[in-house]
């Protein structure tokens, strides 16, 4: 038997109407593929192992569940945020409000 764990990826789409939604998830080869394309896309990634265990147990196209709305709020907002940009009604002192919505963000526990 051996002790190294495999390797996870989940991948979340919000189109700022719904709940997000898990659009990809993968363990070994598939994850290593989806961060990838994550990293090839630019798409914000987030390291979090317990989180990734959590979210593995959906199925694809689930949304996530209610008790995991906050937690997943901040890591889209931090991703906004890494892009320079905020949601329709968000005002800064001197940013005029921009219509985006983030396509994904791509999570993953962190790398041993």
């Amino acid at each position: 038997m051996s002790d190294k764990q495999s390797r996870q990826a989940i991948a979340l789409s919000y189109d700022g109407q719904q709940a997000p939604t898990l659009s990809a998830k993968g363990e070994d080869e598939l994850a290593e593929a989806i961060l990838a394309i994550a990293r090839e896309h630019e798409v914000p990634i987030y390291e979090n192992a317990e989180l990734v265990r959590l979210l593995a147990r959906l199925e694809l196209g689930d949304q996530i569940p209610e008790a995991l709305y906050l937690t997943i709020a901040e890591i889209i907002a931090f991703a906004w945020q890494l892009r320079g940009k905020v949601p329709v009604g968000f005002a800064e002192a001197d940013a005029t409000p921009r219509d985006i919505t983030p396509a994904s963000v791509l999570l993953a526990p962190p790398q041993s």
